[in-house]
C-alpha cells in the first residue's frame, strides 16, 4: 500500500469498527456518513464511544476549516463529550501546517496523540508470559474488569468505563475480548473484532501499577492470536495512543498516519 492508501484504510477502520461498537452500545446512537464527516456518537459517558472523524481526502486549509467548524457544532449539540479523531495524512500539506490553529478557531482543543497502525502479520504464534494467564470475556464479571482496566488506563472515572461497556453482547460474544490475569487478578486487556477483512485491536489498557512489564503486548498478542484462528484473518489494524505505540512494532505493526484528538474547548 502506498502512504496515502494506509492512511485512508486507518480512518476507514476507524469508521467502521466503531459503528459496530457505537450501536452496540445504543441501537439508537448517532451513527451517520455526511460529506467529509463521520458520526459515531453514542452519547455515553464513555468518550471513546462519542466519535467524529473527517474523512475527505486532500482536504486544502479551506476545506479543513469548514469540516472543522461542522465537527464542532455536532459535538456541541451532544450531551456527552466526546473526541475528533483527525487523521494528519489525509490532509494536503497547506491543510496540515494550519491544523492546529484551525481547530482552535473551530473552538476545539487538543488532547493527545497517538498514530494509526496496521501490518499483514497473522498468524502469530500462541502467546506467553510467565506472569499472566488468560481468560475470554464472556460474564459481565469479566466485562467489567476489562472496563475498570480501560478506566484506570486512560484516567476515566469508573462509572465512565462501566457505561460504555457493561450489557453488551459485541463484546462478550463477537469480540476476541482477553483479559491478562496475575495471580487471579485481571491486570492488562485486549481485545480484536472482526472489520471489513481485517482484525481491529481495540481498548487495550494496563493497570498503572503493572505497566512496563510486557503486559499490554502479551495479551494484544492473545486476542490477535485467538481471533485470527477464529476467523483465517491476516491483517490487522489499530489505533495507538503515543504512550502505547511502542508495544505494537514488536509485534509486527507498522504505523501509517499520524493522529490528532480533540475535545471541546470549555
Amino acid at each position: 500500500m502506498t502512504v496515502r492508501a494506509e492512511s485512508i484504510e486507518s480512518m476507514e477502520q476507524l469508521a467502521v469498527a466503531w459503528r459496530a461498537m457505537v450501536l452496540d452500545r445504543d441501537a439508537d446512537a448517532d451513527v451517520r456518513d455526511l460529506p467529509g464527516i463521520a458520526v459515531r456518537w453514542a452519547d455515553c459517558r464513555f468518550a471513546f464511544w462519542n466519535c467524529v472523524t473527517l474523512t475527505e481526502v486532500g482536504a486544502d486549509g479551506a476545506l479543513l476549516e469548514q469540516r472543522l467548524g461542522q465537527a464542532a457544532d455536532i459535538m456541541r449539540a451532544k450531551g456527552h463529550a466526546g473526541f475528533l479523531w483527525l487523521f494528519e495524512d489525509l490532509l494536503d500539506e497547506e491543510a496540515r501546517a494550519g491544523m492546529r490553529a484551525a481547530a482552535e478557531r473551530a473552538g476545539l482543543r487538543y488532547a493527545f496523540s497517538g498514530a494509526g497502525m496496521a501490518g499483514d502479520l497473522l498468524p502469530i504464534p500462541e502467546p506467553f508470559h510467565p506472569d499472566l494467564t488468560f481468560e475470554r470475556v464472556g460474564t459481565d464479571e469479566q466485562l467489567r474488569a476489562y472496563a475498570d482496566l480501560n478506566s484506570r488506563a486512560y484516567g476515566f472515572p469508573l462509572e465512565d468505563g462501566r457505561d460504555g461497556l457493561l450489557g453488551s453482547a459485541l463484546w462478550k460474544e463477537r469480540a476476541h475480548a482477553y483479559l491478562g490475569l496475575r495471580d487471579g487478578v485481571a491486570v492488562s486487556c485486549a481485545a480484536t473484532v472482526e472489520a471489513d477483512g481485517r482484525l481491529f485491536v481495540a481498548l487495550v489498557a494496563t493497570a498503572p501499577e503493572w505497566q512496563r512489564r510486557g503486559y499490554a503486548e502479551a495479551v494484544t498478542r492473545k486476542a490477535l492470536y485467538e481471533g485470527a484462528r477464529a476467523t483465517g484473518l491476516t491483517r490487522a489494524t489499530l489505533h495507538a495512543t503515543a504512550a502505547g505505540a511502542p508495544v505494537y512494532p514488536r509485534i509486527g505493526f507498522e504505523p501509517n498516519s499520524p493522529l490528532h484528538f480533540y475535545g471541546l474547548r470549555n
